[in-house]
């Protein structure tokens, strides 16, 4: 059904239609202050985008929190995304990514140190935090459309090989807000972008932006930089004598499988739904496809966002028998001008609030 649901969705142009109207009018309201948005005494950054999911938001919180924590208190607020739970939760290290969702239980796991909580109700979250553990910055995660809160600096990503201005808004489309709302953001990041960006095609993205003199404007790209080993423990002496099954429940696993193609014999593949919870029946399948694969090389691959969410249940146990990994990756910026300027940005940002809060 999700895959059929992928393939018709132009035909739902009319509805889009009507979502990108309802949209225009909430943020007009917001303009205009019929909706209020609110500021607070402890800076905060938005990391955010205008699409439904796929642009790296999750590595690029996490290059904030190695940027910010050496010499800062960080606090990250999500509204954990399909978790089983309501209202604000302060995570420790027994959460579950049923309870907390999958992408703030890998901020935990790979930051056990910095706070992390979740609320759907972000400005009672951003309360919270400030009279519980005082931090001296927020990062909110995903959260450029909640315009309840004013951030003082909103970073708005948009994937290099699905950009905002060539997407139609939902239904038909992965859109959530109006492309105009990028005016908002103080930094726009192209992310996941290739190794080989030419001047030409820089200037082209960069026209196609349409950017404002107060907007900063970067290109960053993952950089995969390894495994993870979940199951049997195997050791890989050459990439190029494995097969790969690649499974994933993100909103697009292209990048990945490219890269991993590049690096192995050949890779199959079996896709869910972004943010999927896995049940056994999927995990039966994965084991089948691993099965059925004729290589005695042959590993399992997945992401951390996944990873996180299995290792949680206890009826998944059959499938860590198997050798499987996840690939682990970072935010690197385009060229090292770029991300010392992004880092000035910054720490001139958020010390210039902290000294005028």
């Amino acid at each position: 059904m999700y895959h059929f649901f992928l393939k018709y969705r132009q035909f739902l142009l009319p509805f889009s239609w009507l979502y990108a109207w309802v949209i225009g009018i909430r943020n007009w309201m917001f303009d205009i202050n019929i909706l209020p948005s609110e500021s607070f005494k402890t800076p905060t950054i938005s990391i955010g985008n205008i699409a439904v999911g796929g642009t790296g938001k999750t590595p690029h919180v996490e290059y904030l929190i190695e940027l910010l924590s050496p010499t800062m208190k960080v606090a990250v607020l999500s509204r954990g995304y399909k978790r089983k739970t309501k209202g604000f939760i302060l995570l420790d290290e027994n959460a579950t990514a049923e309870q907390v969702g999958d992408e703030p239980k890998q901020i935990k796991e790979n930051y056990p140190s910095i706070i992390i909580a979740v609320d759907e109700n972000r400005r009672n979250g951003i309360r919270k935090l400030e009279a519980s553990v005082r931090p001296d910055i927020i990062l909110l995660d995903d959260a450029f459309q909640h315009r309840y809160v004013n951030p003082d600096i909103n970073i708005l990503l948009t994937d290099y090989a699905h950009p905002f201005w060539e997407d139609n808004y939902l239904p038909a489309g992965n859109l959530r807000d109006s492309k105009s709302q990028i005016h908002r953001a103080e930094i726009i990041i192209v992310s996941k972008s290739p190794k080989n960006l030419t001047p030409i095609i820089q200037r082209t993205v960069y026209k196609n932006l349409k950017l404002f003199p107060y907007q900063n404007f970067y290109f960053t790209r993952f950089e995969y930089t390894g495994l993870q080993s979940l199951g049997e423990k195997i050791t890989i002496n050459n990439k190029k004598d494995y097969t790969v099954l690649l499974f994933s429940g993100i909103a697009r696993d292209d990048h990945l499988r490219n890269y991993l193609e590049e690096e192995y014999k050949h890779v199959e593949t079996i896709n869910f739904p972004d943010h999927h919870r896995f049940t056994t029946i999927d995990i039966k399948k994965i084991i089948h496809n691993f099965d059925a694969i004729y290589d005695d090389n042959k590993i399992i691959i997945t992401t951390q966002k996944d990873a996180v969410k299995l290792k949680d249940n206890v009826n998944f146990a059959k499938l860590f028998e198997k050798p499987i990994f996840y690939q682990k990756i970072k935010t690197v910026f385009f060229n090292e001008n770029d991300s010392k300027d992004f880092k000035k940005i910054i720490l001139k940002h958020v010390k210039r609030n902290s000294i005028l809060y």
